[in-house]
């Protein structure tokens, strides 16, 4: 019997732990009654207020500017004058010939390689009087003949086939075929007369484009104002003007990163010319030998350069595109390798006068960059390190053209 009362004492004690468990703990009894149970915490939830204004917001973003006003500039285009450049000697059983190298009179002296009289090659050159020298029999050099009632005619044919100036994809003279003519009277003594060279001229309209703040404008020949005629001749001098409009922003210096010529305005499509690459190098007179250059920088917001008037070589069309990647710094921010103006005239020179960032620009001398799937890289915006301290700075595209190239004639 005492068995069964503890078993049924140990049964009671049991359930009584599990309806505690399930139902929760009983609290413990106050241990001290003279000291009261701590207080609970509230969390604190602040009301929210909007914030106002005394006086509205009334300052806003400034509006693009208007475009220059085009001024009234006195300007009349200077025809070319034809080059006497070309002498005939025709004497008793040979024709003498004599070509001035500069053909064109334009200051661009021609690869003696590109001239040839009928299918004959000068044989000879006078280096100080820059003139190259053909003589043929009179039955030679693909000359033809041809007879009147009172007299012999030899005819030859001076054909000029300009190819491209260095590595670069350009020429900067037309090609040309001058007729040299031998008349012998039949009872006379011999005698020569004119050439009578043919030539065909182009024509076309040009347009400036403002992108953003950035402007390019064609100048006369002082820089002081924008020319109002579009049209060259080979051998001229392209005068261009890259600005930044400041209007609010902190003083700032423009740069040209870099230029291409092309047949339209598409700066992508072939056949084109970088001929301003790699962070401000003015290349064209490093590839081809010609005048082009930066003019000396007189105010930070203004650059302006010169580029020699020249066509795509195997072309007939005079007409040219010139799309400029521009960009702007503060003028704070020193010039270095990617803020420069750099052009060649024996040795690398900087429109700033900081000519040891001029360095590097032998690198940019060679094909051009393409994308993947091997089309030329337009100019724009490079990648850059962002390892490196970041320049406030802004940059954008201009596409200046139709440009007319024509040619000139040589007598």
């Amino acid at each position: 019997m005492v068995m069964k009362c503890t078993v049924c004492l140990v049964a009671l004690a049991l359930l009584g732990s599990v309806c505690e468990a399930q139902w929760g703990f009983k609290p413990k009894p106050n241990q001290n009654p003279g000291i009261p149970p701590p207080n609970k915490q509230v969390p604190h939830n602040p009301q929210q207020t909007k914030h106002t204004f005394e006086k509205p917001l009334t300052w806003k973003y400034p509006q693009d500017p208007d475009p220059l006003p085009k001024e009234n500039v006195p300007f009349e285009l200077r025809s070319p004058v034809a080059a006497s450049s070309v002498s005939v000697d025709c004497r008793e059983k040979i024709v003498h010939v004599e070509v001035r190298k500069d053909m064109f009179g334009t200051g661009q002296l021609i690869n003696p390689a590109d001239l040839t009289m009928g299918n004959c090659a000068a044989v000879g050159e006078d280096t100080n009087a820059k003139v190259l020298i053909y003589e043929a029999q009179l039955q030679d050099c693909l000359s033809t003949l041809s007879r009147t009632e009172n007299a012999i005619i030899y005819t030859f044919t001076m054909n000029y086939a300009p190819q491209a100036l260095g590595s670069s994809p350009v020429v900067r003279t037309s090609q040309a075929a001058v007729i040299a003519e031998c008349y012998y009277p039949r009872k006379h003594n011999v005698s020569s007369l004119a050439l009578h060279p043919d030539w065909v001229a182009f024509s076309a309209v040009r347009m400036a484009q403002e992108f953003l703040y950035f402007t390019l404008r064609l100048m006369i020949d002082d820089f002081q104002h924008e020319r109002p005629k579009n049209q060259y001749y080979l051998g001229d001098t392209i005068n261009i003007e890259a600005t930044v409009r400041q209007f609010f922003h902190v003083p700032l210096r423009v740069y040209v990163e870099s230029c291409v010529a092309t047949l339209s305005a598409d700066a992508t499509s072939t056949p084109r010319y970088a001929f301003l690459d790699n962070n401000g190098c003015l290349l064209d007179a490093r590839l081809t030998g010609s005048h082009s250059r930066f003019m000396a920088r007189t105010v930070d917001n203004k650059l302006q350069f010169q580029l020699a008037a020249f066509k795509f070589q195997g072309v007939d069309s005079g007409v040219l595109y010139i799309t400029c990647h521009l960009k702007a710094s503060t003028a704070s921010h020193a010039i270095d390798t990617e803020h420069r103006a750099c052009c060649w005239n024996n040795g690398w020179y900087e429109a700033g006068g900081v000519y040891n960032v001029c360095g590097s620009c032998e690198n940019g001398i060679g094909s051009p960059p393409l994308d993947p799937k091997g089309r030329p890289v337009p100019p724009g915006r490079k990648v850059r390190d962002v390892s490196q301290s970041e320049v406030l700075e802004w940059e954008g595209d201009v596409t200046l053209g139709p440009i007319l190239i024509e040619e000139r004639m040589a007598v």
